[in-house]
Order: C-alpha cells, then sequence, then structure tokens
C-alpha cells in the first residue's frame, strides 16, 4: 500500500481579501473587457468602448481605493503575497491619477487628426501596407488595454510582500510598457529601436532581480520579505547568500528606477516612443519602482541597512550628478526631460538612504523617509505628465518639435502654453511656490533627520546645478531672439488639455498649499510588517 494512502489529505481553500483586493479586480476586469472588445466590438465603435471601459475602470478603482483606505483597514492579504497600508493606499491613488491624466494623452486625435499611435504596427514603416492603414484611418485601440495591464502590474507591483508575486508582478507592468514604446505613429524606425531596447534592460532588470530572489531564498528559507527580516535580525546563516541576493535585487530594482550606472538606454527609450506613453512611464512606473525599492529594503532588508545604505548613497550621488551634468548638453526636449528623471531619482533616493524612521516606525506627526518620498512623487509626477503633454503640443511640419532651437521665442508665439511649461521647469528645479520645492525640502529635511547630513549638502549643490538647464528653457522660451521658424503650438483637444490641467493645478496647489498632502502622507508613512 503506497504510503500516500495512509495520510489524510486535507485541502485548505486560502482566505481572499475581495474588499481590500478590490482596486486590483477592477482593473484587472477592465483590461480583459478590453481586450474583449478588441476582439466582438466593431471597429468603428471600439475607440470609444475602449475609452468607457478604460476611464470608467480607473474611476473605480480610485474610488474603492480611497473608501478602503478611509475605512483604515491594513492587513496583508492574499495568503501572505500582498500588503494593503498606508504607502499602498497612497501610492495606488496616486498612480490610477496620474495614469488616467496619461491616458488623456492617449485618447488625443486632435492634434494630428489621428490617433498618436501607428495605425498598423506589424507592417513595416514605409511600406504599401502602412500607407493603405493610413489611409483607411485604422487606430490601434489596443494601447488602452494594454495600458491598464501595466497600470495592474505597477500596482502589484509597490504593493508585493514577497519576492515571487514582485517578479510576476514586474512582467506584467513590464511587457506592455515594451509594445507601446514601439507604437508610434510617426518616426517609426525610431520607435521601435526604443521598444528594443526597453525590452532589453527590461529582461537584464528581471533576470537580476530573479537571480537576487532565488539567494534571498536560499538564505531566508522564504520568499516573504518579512521572513527574509526575521532571518536577518536571528543571524543564523551566513552573510554571503544575503549580500549577493541583496546586490542582484537591487540592481533588479534600480533599473526600472533608472539610477545610475542602469540608465544608460533611458534617454533613448524616453525620445523614441510615443510621448504620450513616455509621460506615462515616467510618472507611473517611477512610483510603481519607488515603492517597490522602498518596501523590499525597509521591510525586508532594513535590519541590515548598515551594509546596504554606503552603496545606495554612492549610487544616489552618482545618479543625481549624471542626470544633471549631461541634461546640460541636450539638445532635444524629451531627452532633457529623460535626464531631467534620472536626476529626481537620485533626489529621491536621498530620503531613501537616510531611512529617517522607517526602521523602527514612525513617529506621530513626523516627516519619515516614505511620507517625504510619497510627496516628491506627487510633485515630480504633475510636473512631468503636464510637461510631456505639452510637448505634443508644440509641433512643425515634420511633427513633434523637440529640438530646443524650435522652442526659441515660443513665449512670444503662444504666452500661455510657454508660461505653464516654465511653471513646470520651476518645480523641477526647485523654486519656491511650486510642489518641487516642497518636495526637495521634504526630502533633505528627512535625510537629515536621518543622519547623513553630507548627502544632503551634496544633492543641494547638484540641485543648483541642475537649475540650469530648466532656466535655460525659460530663457530660450521668453527672452531669446525669435528665429525664423514654423514651430507653432497646436491647440489639442479636451484630452490633452484635462493632462496639461491636472499637471499645472497640483504644481501650484501643492506649492502654495503643502500642509494637507504633507499630512496626508506623513499619516500613510509607514509600511505594515
Amino acid at each position: 500500500m503506497s504510503i500516500f494512502a495512509l495520510m489524510p489529505l486535507e485541502i485548505i481553500a486560502p482566505t481572499i481579501e475581495y474588499g481590500l483586493l478590490a482596486p486590483i479586480l477592477i482593473i484587472f476586469a477592465g483590461a480583459c473587457l478590453g481586450v474583449l472588445a478588441e476582439a466582438v466590438v466593431p471597429r468603428e465603435l471600439r475607440r470609444a468602448v475602449q475609452l468607457v471601459v478604460t476611464f470608467a475602470s480607473l474611476g473605480l478603482a480610485l474610488a474603492t481605493t480611497l473608501l478602503n483606505w478611509e475605512s483604515g483597514v491594513e492587513a496583508v492579504v492574499a495568503v501572505d503575497s500582498l500588503a494593503i497600508d498606508g504607502p499602498t493606499y497612497f501610492m495606488w491613488t496616486i498612480l490610477i491619477v496620474f495614469s488616467a491624466a496619461a491616458l488623456f494623452m492617449f485618447a488625443e486625435t486632435k492634434i494630428e487628426n489621428a490617433s498618436v499611435f501607428a495605425p498598423q504596427a506589424a507592417a513595416v514603416p514605409g511600406t504599401p501596407a502602412e500607407r493603405e492603414a493610413i489611409r483607411s484611418r485604422v487606430e490601434h485601440t489596443e494601447v488602452f488595454p494594454l495600458a491598464l495591464f501595466a497600470v495592474l502590474g505597477m500596482m502589484l507591483f509597490l504593493a508585493s510582500n514577497d519576492l515571487i508575486t514582485m517578479f510576476v508582478s514586474l512582467e506584467i507592468l513590464s511587457l506592455p510598457l515594451y509594445l507601446l514604446c514601439g507604437l508610434a505613429r510617426r518616426r517609426r524606425l525610431l520607435s521601435q529601436e526604443a521598444a528594443l531596447k526597453y525590452f532589453l534592460l527590461g529582461a537584464l532588470s528581471s533576470a537580476f532581480f530573479i537571480y537576487g530572489a532565488a539567494l534571498l531564498y536560499g538564505y531566508a528559507g522564504s520568499f516573504t520579505l518579512s521572513a527574509i527580516d526575521d532571518a536577518i535580525r536571528n543571524g543564523t546563516q551566513g552573510q554571503g547568500l544575503l549580500l549577493a541576493g541583496m546586490a542582484l535585487i537591487g540592481v533588479g530594482l534600480l533599473f526600472k528606477f533608472s539610477a545610475v550606472p542602469f540608465h544608460s538606454w533611458t534617454p533613448d527609450v524616453y525620445a523614441g516612443a510615443p510621448t504620450p506613453v513616455t509621460g506615462f512611464m515616467a510618472a507611473c512606473t517611477k512610483i510603481a519602482a519607488v515603492g517597490a525599492l522602498m518596501r523590499v529594503f525597509y521591510v525586508g532588508l532594513g535590519a541590515d541597512r548598515w551594509d546596504w545604505q554606503p552603496l545606495m548613497a554612492i549610487i544616489a550621488v552618482a545618479t543625481m550628478a549624471v542626470g544633471s551634468v549631461l541634461a546640460i548638453t541636450q539638445t532635444d526636449v524629451k531627452r532633457m526631460l529623460a535626464y531631467s528623471s534620472i536626476a529626481h531619482a537620485g533626489f529621491m533616493m536621498t530620503a531613501f538612504v537616510g531611512a529617517s524612521q522607517a526602521m523602527s516606525g514612525s513617529q506621530s506627526g513626523s516627516l519619515t523617509s516614505i511620507s517625504s518620498v510619497m510627496f516628491y512623487l506627487v510633485a515630480y509626477g504633475a510636473a512631468t505628465i503636464g510637461a510631456f503633454a505639452l510637448v505634443t503640443m508644440v509641433r512643425d511640419a515634420s511633427g513633434e518639435a523637440t529640438l530646443l532651437n524650435s522652442w526659441v521665442g515660443l513665449g512670444r508665439r503662444a504666452p500661455l502654453a510657454a508660461t505653464i511649461f516654465a511653471i513646470f521647469m520651476l518645480s523641477f528645479a526647485g523654486i519656491p511656490l511650486t510642489s518641487g520645492f516642497v518636495g526637495k525640502w521634504a526630502v533633505f529635511a528627512a535625510a537629515w533627520s536621518g543622519g547623513i547630513e553630507w548627502l544632503v549638502v551634496v544633492a543641494v549643490v547638484i540641485s543648483v546645478v541642475a537649475a540650469f538647464f530648466y532656466i535655460r528653457v525659460i530663457v530660450l522660451m521668453f527672452f531669446a531672439e525669435p528665429r525664423i521658424t514654423e514651430t507653432s503650438v497646436i491647440r489639442p483637444g479636451w484630452t490633452t488639455l484635462a493632462a496639461v490641467g491636472v499637471g499645472v493645478v497640483a504644481t501650484v496647489a501643492f506649492g502654495v498649499f503643502p500642509g494637507p498632502l504633507l499630512a496626508l502622507a506623513q499619516q500613510a508613512g509607514e509600511f505594515i510588517r
């Protein structure tokens, strides 16, 4: 008789907290409905159906997130795979809002009298098949469910409580973005190159991450972050597997974060991808990557902070310096914003490295590293979405006019658009009365209280350097002698205007009245363990 016949077989159904998981389930259902619509809805109705499904899903997900947050329920759910806590609620909220703003840009059709996406991505650029698709006004409405799947992966990524769930969510968020990067209507070859480079970066990131996860499992005997933390505190194993796994996990996450030296192709991807996709990645992927980075290193590896803090401090300095210095040399607006994104990743890392009150829990009313970074994400994301939305409006005969020379004198030809773009530049530079200033003050204050004063001093000096290339754009628009150019600002549809409106209102409002958002971030500034 088999030994298995003598053993009682008991299968216990897992407990799934559907109420707390409702935002994720709604986004997943919306993405699946979008895929179904591509199969059954007539082509002439697909766009309208996709818009309804997409924004209804985002609206319902936002509403359920806020309701759950207001209830004050925090728990580790879905068989200990997801942590629903204050940072999760906060970052889910801003992620959904910025995703909706970016998808407003996806919906733009007025600027080119067509979608910004290629009519037939499978066709070789310049072939009769592509020209026929353009004449037939074929449209890729698949971009909306693809974006929803990316949002789903981002929400899972920043809330993951174990490394396997985090790896799966990393793939869910990355795969749709690879496709979206290669769908630009204009400059198709550049767009396809961006998609290939992003795919290679993502594959390398995933390889480092899963290898690091395997080594940490070998050290702790579990993929769960709390179990890894317990293993480090008990110190029953040697340090070899821990240090190697921690290094590889960090590399995998820093690739998604575009930190130096893992940033090399980020400017190429930003420049080649469709501008709405670039804005979506720059704002939303950053939120997911930062959330995952803090959760892994604070919750799972916080007990070994003395080993990872010095190296992360060096990476923070390199990221700030390289992003700021190379941005000065750029002659293309999108590439300049890409290096700006890299520099801002470094500024956020100053608070992350400081880890002020993040290891032992936050004090009531105090500004922790987590809360300061979350506020910074709001300031950075709002200005980024608005800036890329404005880039889509500045055009010449060949399409988007992204060369800085084309922006000379823009303040005289389109003063309102130039003024709004200047507000975003001032926010990036950290000038007072913008949310960017409050964000930099918050992360620097958190880092200072964390005991790394030298890093704050370096960050302040680099901030002064970084302000140069932002101010340079303002000078070109308003004070340089306008040249004979065909560049103009096209009036877009209401969807792009809505994206710009979200960016400028948030940038100004949270710069003048930052108190409520800072208080909300402080209340949500502690991970559940």
